[in-house]
């Protein structure tokens, strides 16, 4: 499948995990990707695990709490490229498990708002007018199925989550006649290396929760960005797309 030759696309928070998996999906579709982190040397080891040459995989530091840095990125991949066709707004972080409202620590809950989507607006900021600037493109934000539900114990990531679809929808009917698409997709629980770490039952009860008993692999979840950054979903926009087993069926 080559729906991306002479395409560009960033994905933001690639180091690991999801972001890594959707960069590879995409890298395998023909896409030039470039891949960002906080630890430019952990970007650079994944970007040349992805793709030895170095020529279509580039990695890039940028802390996506920074609207600084964030808006140096694009401009350095529109000095490198002359284009950006699709963005990936991955970059995020949980925060404390287990911890009630009353309980959780300032500083927490403002590390995860400041990424999760803070980070996502500042992609968005920057990143729509380098799109517009290429002739239009697509935009997928990562949320979760906390995007729609609520979870007791994490509920910046749960609020910052939820807010992720407000600002996909809000963006999406901005530039829905220029070119820009915005959607948004929910994963489950995905069996990403980190949480291979995790004691087994943990991961037991984790696939539990989903009808499908089961987590999602990365390449599950990279597949439906795959699709919503390519011409196949050329009439999505402002929608929300569950990868998730079943879970918010329930």
């Amino acid at each position: 499948m080559s729906y991306f030759e002479g395409k560009t696309v960033l994905v933001t928070g690639a180091a690991t995990g999801v972001g890594e998996g959707v960069a590879q999906r995409l890298y395998q579709a023909g896409a030039t990707v470039f891949i960002s982190g906080r630890q430019l040397e952990q970007v650079k080891k994944t970007a040349y695990t992805i793709d030895p040459t170095g020529e279509k995989v580039i990695a890039l530091q940028a802390d996506m709490t920074s609207p600084e840095q964030v808006k140096s990125m694009f401009e350095a991949i529109l000095a490198q490229t002359g284009a950006l066709h699709g963005l990936v707004n991955n970059a995020g972080i949980t925060g404390p498990h287990n911890t009630s409202i009353v309980d959780y620590n300032i500083d927490d809950w403002k590390a995860v708002m400041d990424t999760d989507i803070n980070g996502v607006f500042y992609g968005l900021k920057y990143g729509i007018p380098a799109l517009l600037r290429s002739g239009g493109g697509s935009i997928v934000n990562l949320s979760s199925t906390n995007g729609i539900v609520g979870i007791a114990g994490i509920s910046a990531y749960t609020a910052a989550k939820h807010a992720v679809l407000g600002i996909t929808r809000s963006a999406a009917l901005e530039f829905a006649q220029q070119g820009i698409r915005v959607n948004a997709i929910g994963p489950g629980y995905v069996d990403t290396p980190r949480m291979q770490q995790l004691p087994d039952e943990v991961r037991q009860w984790m696939a539990s929760t989903h009808p499908m008993k089961r987590m999602a692999t990365r390449k599950e979840v990279a597949n439906m960005v795959a699709f919503l950054l390519s011409d196949e979903s050329s009439f999505s926009t402002g929608a929300f797309y569950a990868v998730d087993g079943g879970y918010t069926a329930q």
